[in-house]
């Protein structure tokens, strides 16, 4: 009996340690999120401006230096993003053209099969109408709520960033005093990896894009769609955005396969393409070359996918990913991290 609870109170602890620590990062969201991206970007930039520093430049003008690449690469991957919406414009006249003989066919039919009653056909569209109508005064609020949360952490991320690089060593020293002097070595050899696990992580999510990306342009170069290339990559790298970035990226190649071709299996084979894709992507591709990148199991890849979702949504999915792979050089690093260990590598 002695056995038995002393075998089952470490688990305990450590079951309600999960527990706490999961109901912290669940309702502080709203801190931690961006607090976590901020981790991430002063981690990729940490080298930057370490070289910066030791050519003589002060570490504020450091940091500022390397933070620009940041507002460079999203500045441009915006501007991505207005041309592709320039170029759909462009197209509006030709789907009008293409859609107005299809509507007045359709019409004529409905006037010469009478399928459903006038009447019937008024009372369903007012019923489609108010269940429109209340479907958006229903999602209007969650979209500025979202919205609102993303504009947040934009505004926050680059600031933690900020915050994180020029008060480095404060951050160090409160880890070490944490940590105590007899654990002041494997600190140091975990903080570093940790970088070396971000770097890791970039480079394995850059392969992800190029991958799709490719993967992409073959599709719609075997569908003879026209600038094959230029949409696949284009597409790949509008993923970036979760959810909405898919149906940006895949709207024009759509609407060119629409208008290029005769018949409506070239647009639909276009969203087969793209969905199949981003099947690949979500459960073969990101969970198998990242963890590969990061060294850790792609079954733990999995989990720590499903799991962020759970906690912290979109950005969960994005984040809990190299921080798994934290948590395993942490547990190769402690004494009694061993099994935690071996659950995770690969």
């Amino acid at each position: 009996m002695l056995t038995t609870n002393t075998t089952t109170l470490p688990t305990l602890r450590y079951l309600q340690l999960v527990c706490l620590l999961t109901g912290i990062l669940y309702f502080g969201a709203t801190l931690f999120i961006p607090m976590s991206y901020g981790l991430f970007i002063a981690i990729v930039l940490l080298p930057a401006c370490k070289w910066l520093e030791k050519k003589g430049w002060p570490r504020s003008l450091a940091i500022t230096a390397s933070l620009s690449i940041i507002v460079f690469l999203s500045a441009a991957l915006v501007i991505l993003v207005v041309l592709e919406m320039q170029s759909f414009r462009k197209e509006l006249p030709a789907i009008i053209n293409k859609l107005t003989p299809i509507m007045k066919g359709l019409q004529k039919w409905l006037q010469q099969n009478p399928v459903i009653g006038l009447q019937d056909q008024k009372d369903w569209g007012t019923t489609l109408v108010n269940k429109l109508a209340g479907s958006i005064s229903m999602f209007l609020p969650v979209t500025f709520k979202a919205t609102g949360s993303l504009l947040f952490t934009l505004l926050m991320a680059p600031v933690f960033a900020v915050l994180f690089l020029y008060n480095r060593r404060v951050f160090t020293l409160f880890l070490e005093k944490m940590a105590g002097g007899k654990n002041s070595r494997p600190l140091h050899v975990i903080l570093e990896q940790t970088a070396n696990t971000y770097f890791k992580f970039i480079k394995g999510m850059t392969m992800v894009y190029l991958i799709v990306g490719l993967l992409n342009s073959l599709g719609l170069l075997a569908l003879g769609i026209p600038h094959a290339f230029l949409f696949g990559m284009l597409t790949a790298i509008l993923t970036i955005i979760p959810y909405a970035g898919i149906f940006i990226g895949a709207l024009l190649p759509i609407t060119v396969a629409w208008i290029t071709k005769d018949s409506l299996w070239y647009p639909a084979g276009v969203i087969i393409l793209f969905t199949f894709v981003q099947y690949l992507e979500a459960n073969i591709i990101f969970p198998r070359v990242v963890a590969a990148q990061i060294n850790v199991s792609t079954w733990a890849t999995l989990v720590a996918i499903i799991v962020g979702g759970l906690i912290w949504g979109v950005a969960g999915m994005i984040l809990f990913v190299p921080f798994t792979g934290i948590l395993k050089i942490i547990a190769d690093n402690i004494a009694g991290g061993k099994a935690l260990s071996t659950l995770l590598s690969r």
